[in-house]
This record gives C-alpha cells, sequence and structure tokens, in this order.
C-alpha cells in the first residue's frame, strides 16, 4: 500500500462515525510501521475517544510508534475539552510523522496542533486528498466557518411537480425503498425542520423508523403557535424547538423559542440560534413555502429531489430547482429516481 491508499482508508473509518460524532467532525486515524498498518481506530461518539486515542490504543507494540506515519484525516486537536490533546499523545509516543489530510478550522486548533506536533520535531505533511477530506466533514466546515448548520432541501414529487394535494393534504409520491433512504438521511444529519402546515397536514413523527440509526432534532416554525397540541411533534420523544413569535418556554424535550418574523431576518435568527446549539446539518423537508423561503435568501448548500413517474394532475406544486445549480449525484430506487443538487 501507498501514502494514497493509508489516507482513504483513514477516511473510510472516519466516515463510520457518521451518526454519532457529530457536534463534532468524523476523524480516522490509521499507524502504519515498515508499510503494515498496526493500529487503526475512528472516532465512534462525541465525547468519547478521538481517533488517534483508539488507533495508539489499538498498536500491540508501543515501542514501534517511534518508527510510525501517522495518517490522520483532521488536524489533531491542541486543546483541552471532553478529552485531553491528540497532539500531545502522539508527541508523548515519539510517532516519527504525521500525515493529515485536513487542518481543522475550529479556532482551538486551526495550525496549533500541527505547530505543537513540529515543534516537538515530529514530520508533518499536509493535504493528502484533502477534496475528499472536505466532502466527507461538509457539514463540520460549513459549520465552523459559515457559522450556521449546511442546509439540505428536500422533497419528494410527482412526475408533473406535485408535493401534495391542493389542500396540503399528503398523497404517497416516492415508493417504500425511497422512503428507507429518506430515514437513512434523517439519520445522519443533526436537526430536520418543517413549517407548521406540514404538522397540521401531515403530522409527521419527523423520526428514523425505516433505518436504524439515531434521530435528529425536530425544528418547527410555527409563527402564531397553531399545531394541534396532539401533533406527534409534542410527544416528549425527540428533542422539538418550536420557532415563533409569541414566547420563548422549556418543557421537558420542548423548547419555544420567540422571535421575530420580519421576512428579511426569519431565517439568520433560526440559524444562529440553531448554530448557538452546534447544529452542524439541517434537513428541511418542508412544504414548499418554508423551501421557497430558503430558496429566495440563497440559503442552502445542497437540494435532493425524490421523483416519481406518478401523476396529480394538480395539487400544491414543488419549488423550482434553483438555477445553475451541480448535480453531485443521480440514481434510481424501483422506478423513483433521486437527484441531489449542490451549488
Amino acid at each position: 500500500m501507498n501514502q494514497t491508499q493509508f489516507m482513504q482508508r483513514a477516511l473510510e473509518l472516519a466516515a463510520l462515525g457518521k451518526e454519532h460524532a457529530s457536534p463534532n467532525p468524523m476523524v480516522g486515524c490509521v499507524i502504519v510501521h515498515n508499510d503494515l498498518i498496526i493500529g487503526e481506530g475512528y472516532h465512534q461518539k462525541h465525547g468519547e475517544a478521538h481517533a488517534e486515542v483508539n488507533a495508539i490504543n489499538a498498536v500491540e507494540n508501543k515501542s514501534l510508534l517511534s518508527e510510525s506515519t501517522v495518517y490522520v484525516t483532521l488536524e489533531p486537536c491542541a486543546h483541552f475539552g471532553k478529552t485531553p490533546p491528540c497532539a500531545d499523545l502522539l508527541i508523548k509516543h515519539q510517532v516519527a510523522k504525521v500525515v493529515i489530510c485536513n487542518r481543522d478550522p475550529f479556532d482551538q486548533v486551526d495550525g496549533k496542533g500541527i505547530s505543537k506536533l513540529e515543534n516537538a520535531g515530529i514530520k508533518v505533511e499536509i493535504g493528502l486528498l484533502d477534496h475528499e477530506g472536505l466532502e466527507l466533514n461538509k457539514h463540520f466546515f460549513t459549520s465552523i466557518k459559515e457559522q450556521r448548520p449546511y442546509i439540505i432541501l428536500k422533497w419528494a414529487e410527482t412526475a408533473d411537480g406535485f408535493v401534495a394535494q391542493q389542500d396540503g393534504k399528503p398523497v404517497a409520491i416516492s415508493n417504500k425503498y425511497s422512503q428507507v433512504q429518506n430515514h437513512k438521511w434523517r439519520s445522519e444529519i443533526d436537526a430536520i425542520m418543517v413549517g407548521e402546515q406540514t404538522v397540521k397536514n401531515d403530522n409527521p413523527t419527523l423520526t428514523t423508523r425505516s433505518w436504524k440509526g439515531k434521530n435528529a432534532k425536530r425544528i418547527i416554525l410555527d409563527r402564531r403557535l397553531t399545531s394541534p397540541t396532539n401533533s406527534h411533534i409534542f410527544d416528549q420523544q425527540v428533542e422539538t424547538i418550536i420557532f415563533n413569535q409569541k414566547e420563548s418556554k422549556k418543557d421537558g424535550k420542548t423548547e419555544w423559542i420567540k422571535i421575530s418574523f420580519e421576512k428579511e431576518n426569519l431565517i439568520s435568527q433560526i440559524l444562529d440560534e440553531l448554530n448557538k446549539r452546534k447544529v452542524r446539518s439541517l434537513l428541511v423537508e418542508g412544504g414548499p413555502r418554508l423551501h421557497q423561503l430558503f430558496a429566495e435568501q440563497d440559503c442552502y448548500d445542497e437540494v435532493r429531489v425524490i421523483k416519481s413517474p406518478k401523476l396529480l394532475a394538480n395539487g400544491l406544486r414543488a419549488i423550482q430547482i434553483p438555477l445553475n445549480l451541480k448535480t453531485l449525484n443521480k440514481q434510481k430506487i424501483m422506478e423513483d429516481e433521486i437527484i441531489v443538487f449542490s451549488k
């Protein structure tokens, strides 16, 4: 194996933390001695051991570390958080070399881990498979650099462009296998958002049921607090935030946050509150008015559309796909087509 293959393995390991690492980034680590992997690990869950710790713990003969190269997908941390600095751990074991995929933009790291290693006499290389690393941790990097979550607009539409009946009532559009894909997406993000009309019309649970994984936070936009009190969003099963113009309070896992509903400031207020709570990614599931609000303010990073061959002839229309987007991916799931766009 060569350097690129070792880093690719580290990225594969990092991706295993997709559901539970946030708000931390996904990180993988591979330790190599004489072209053989002697230890590897990844950051499995926020608050638990980092990738470098798990990789070093996996090395049976620790005396080999001083002759080994460490491949890690993100700059080793240099500060005390929930765990001690990983840069200090690598220095303690006097590793020969550290190859880093991406520099960590978090201000308590941001070059400090690299400086620590270099000042200790450890050779450091940066940038191997950096594009792949940026793609893997795009939620984290966007959150840190833009001070807002990575935003995904998502909906399912018929072949003639409708998402619901004319009165907003739901209609089956995507097939059951596409619905599994949607639940997999839910397990990979921090928060799901809908508007009050979706709550009234669909009474959604917004949980991960058709895929084994965590539930995201539920974010509801309900200006006048008119959602029925027997709605699933009030079931206390999942942390839920309701943005409204009336009151701020908390009851168990449900929190009401009062904001101004001036159109030009509405989205920015919501994103500021989510950023304070370290929400790194937001899946906006609907309805069309909420999608349009985000699109008009150019406040999104990705659009995911499940296109069904079904025809409705009349109903509530999906928004127009914003112009000049790149097609990231297309896939067929039975008769449905799933298209992912990005800026």
